[in-house]
């Protein structure tokens, strides 16, 4: 039980780096608030049911994340904890080890806080997560569980993947910050593959310092993921976070299918622009045409040969187990040539290359996040086109809370830097976040 004199001291919705300052100097806190963070969990999870395992130990170990609570994506193993791919081929399934960035976590002291309801395999089908400010609305996917443990102040920090717009479109939907680091800064060993040239893992948090820290942290390689590719290193200092870029240069992309976007979604990016312009930044309208015309297709003729090269196996083993979603990605997948993935391929790195002379002179770029406010219903998680670009990319993106829309669900702003420019492009959303001053609060879960 959580001494009642204590409770009162812990910080409802506060984040990592306002955490480990307070825990510095407040040692029965720190001993305390994980499992404060699990009572709540218990409480809301009849409700949000962001989970599909919660910890049964959150007792405080040593390191620089000591007392801080993760929840970890239900497709990354834990070796202590059921690991189901949001599958129920692997309902019952227990890794024999952490993947990497988990065991890296252990390290550093953090409190594996159990694990997050993901789509099937991280691919379209949802599980029953609701969005925290209206349950009839999705959270998105397929980060669902957590983007929505984050939102309703559960865990000040959880990982998600991304292979689309898993992490951004579900930040967008919940209101919280959402980051998903350069291709291959975090290795993926023990994290269930939807498409090996794409996947990515990232985080949710309430601030951009608090991702900032967590990319400083957990960035490395290993010899047994052939993507990696090591970040410049850098520090996050807990007392004052990221030093915020002076007056940043802003390259606005807007894409085709702006016409698309919510009239509330178009106006909020519109008002977020001239904030950001009267409180100094240099913002310009920029084009990306061949990006624009042909990222759709180029994405997803290699998330669905990779896809179906990864689970035609298992859908043609578990036919009653798997999807209509999973089964379509297989046919679709079966159904691409070799010459087509091939230059699908080649146009994903040579775009990647040219994106840095693209936005040569600008420090990042800001876009939409998605088309608007969480679709209603629980069946459709949203549309990944605005995220799915940066995906193909393999460039740093990061979604931010900036206002609510007129069903009172959350709306946002995505920024993105060039490839590897992980830091520039954290210290320059560092700026967009103190100059849009927004805070959506904690989600209520209704």
């Amino acid at each position: 039980m959580i001494d009642p004199t204590t409770r009162s001291a812990l910080p409802s919705g506060a984040g990592v780096l306002e955490l480990l300052r307070l825990f510095r100097n407040d040692q029965a806190a720190a001993d305390q608030y994980a499992a404060a963070c699990l009572e709540k969990a218990k409480a809301v999870e009849p409700a949000l049911k962001a989970f599909e395992y919660l910890p049964r130990d959150v007792t405080r170990r040593p390191g620089p994340l000591s007392g801080i609570p993760v929840a970890i994506k239900d497709i990354i193993a834990t070796s202590d904890m059921p690991t189901t791919n949001g599958s129920p081929v692997y309902r019952d399934h227990v890794p024999a080890a952490d993947a990497w960035v988990v065991e890296r976590l252990r390290n550093l002291g953090a409190t594996i806080f159990g694990k997050t309801v993901s789509t099937e395999f991280a691919w379209r089908h949802p599980g029953p997560t609701v969005n925290p400010w209206n349950s009839r609305h999705t959270p998105g996917g397929s980060s669902s569980g957590s983007a929505a443990s984050v939102a309703a102040g559960l865990v000040p920090l959880a990982l998600g993947t991304q292979t689309l717009g898993s992490v951004i479109r579900p930040a967008a939907f919940n209101g919280v910050v959402g980051f998903k680091p350069s291709f291959g800064a975090i290795p993926r060993i023990g994290v269930h593959h939807l498409s090996p040239s794409l996947d990515h893992v990232g985080f949710f948090a309430r601030r951009v310092d608090d991702v900032a820290l967590a990319l400083s942290l957990l960035a490395g390689t290993s010899d047994r993921d052939p993507h990696g590719r090591p970040l410049p290193g850098f520090t996050v200092d807990i007392d004052q976070g990221l030093a915020a870029l002076e007056r940043p240069r802003l390259a606005v992309v807007r894409f085709a299918k702006w016409s698309k976007a919510e009239t509330e979604q178009q106006k909020l990016f519109d008002t977020a622009i001239a904030t950001l312009r009267g409180s100094g930044a240099i913002v310009e309208e920029l084009e990306l045409a061949e990006i624009d015309r042909a990222n759709w297709d180029t994405v997803n003729t290699i998330l669905a040969a990779e896809g179906a090269a990864i689970f035609a196996g298992l859908v043609a083993r578990y036919p009653d187990r798997t999807s209509d979603h999973l089964k379509s990605l297989v046919e679709s997948g079966n159904a691409r040539s070799a010459t087509d993935y091939l230059a699908a391929k080649a146009w994903q790195e040579k775009w990647r290359q040219a994106f840095a002379t693209d936005i040569s002179g600008y420090d990042a770029v800001l876009t939409l996040p998605a088309f608007g406010e969480a679709p209603l219903g629980l069946d459709y998680t949203g549309d990944a086109e605005y995220c799915a670009p940066w995906t193909l990319l393999g460039v740093p993106a990061l979604s931010l809370p900036a206002g609510f829309g007129r069903n009172g669900l959350p709306l946002g702003v995505q920024v993105v830097g060039p490839y590897r420019e992980d830091l520039r492009t954290l210290c320059a959303a560092k700026w967009i976040e103190g100059a849009l001053a927004f805070n959506p609060g904690l989600a209520p879960v209704q």
